[in-house]
């Protein structure tokens, strides 16, 4: 029986869920079906140090909900807990399958943009970049830095002294959340509603699709993905990951990203005692 979920506390009580994880908290705990404990926010992320609100007395498998870790924290994450009587479902292998983006990559082909990898912190030749690319964007093996003054796409005109300082501007929003190396992926044109792209977001558990949500705080009806290629990435190696879809211009649809579903955000409209429900019978059924 998988029903303990394990949340991180508030930075200010490890009596108390996260304040970002509240609605989830709350929703976990209408549900009925589940026992909760947390662990100490402020401990684990900036100290290492695992901090419990209660230790098990027997092992226990858990679902995880929290923010990201580098693949080498959460595997000591993983292994602190076991000696806590605490098995998470997703052993530290599926975490870094499904967390690292050119992990999954090669599973999609055709379905995602073209993409190509750099070492962290070398300087990427742009030469080489206009070989394979029109337009494309920047991020590392997990994140962007969407939201900043760093531009959401370049093109050709650029130059590599531009692109050399835009990459340090890169580096310091991510700072010590950077990981892997650097993706340059081809920029896809998005279809819009009003102003907000048309993007899913689904939650595969146990080779069962949990849930499929608007992603991008759509507010009307948008077309859907495709049910054919949603269904295509029910068997990727994990028990617990999302896939994001986009619709494109032209009405096609792509696969834009891929996460580990204990650190994967639930939609902005998305029912949370819902998928909390679906997501204990995908797992015990």
């Amino acid at each position: 029986m998988i029903d303990l979920i394990l949340f991180p506390s508030s930075f200010f009580s490890t009596k108390k869920v996260d304040e970002d994880l509240q609605s989830e908290y709350d929703a976990v705990s209408s549900t009925g079906l589940y026992d909760t404990i947390f662990f100490g926010y402020d401990k684990w992320y900036n100290e290492d140090k695992l901090v419990l609100s209660e230790t098990p007395s027997t092992m226990r498998k858990a679902i995880m909900r929290g923010w990201m870790m580098k693949p080498g924290q959460y595997s000591q994450f993983y292994d602190e807990l076991l000696a806590n009587n605490i098995e998470l479902i997703v052993a530290p292998s599926e975490y870094e399958q499904m967390h690292i983006f050119p992990n999954t990559y090669k599973f999609f082909g055709n379905d995602t943009a073209f993409m190509k990898v750099y070492p962290l912190h070398e300087q990427i030749q742009i030469s080489d970049v206009k070989k394979h690319f029109n337009r494309f964007m920047v991020k590392d093996f997990v994140k962007s830095v969407k939201g900043t003054e760093f531009p959401k796409f370049f093109d050709v005109s650029i130059t590599q002294e531009e692109f050399d300082n835009w990459m340090e501007v890169f580096y310091k929003y991510r700072g010590n959340l950077l990981t892997g190396g650097i993706c340059i992926k081809e920029y896809l044109n998005l279809k819009c509603y009003g102003e907000r792209p048309n993007e899913y977001r689904v939650f595969y558990v146990n080779g069962e699709i949990v849930s499929i949500s608007k992603n991008s705080g759509q507010k009307n009806f948008t077309q859907e993905p495709p049910k054919e290629l949603v269904e295509k990435y029910r068997n990727l190696p994990s028990i617990y990951y999302t896939v994001d879809f986009a619709e494109l211009e032209d009405g096609t649809w792509k696969i834009i990203e891929a996460g580990d579903g204990s650190v994967s955000g639930l939609s902005e409209f998305q029912d949370a005692e819902q998928y909390f429900r679906a997501l204990y019978y995908a797992l015990n059924d």
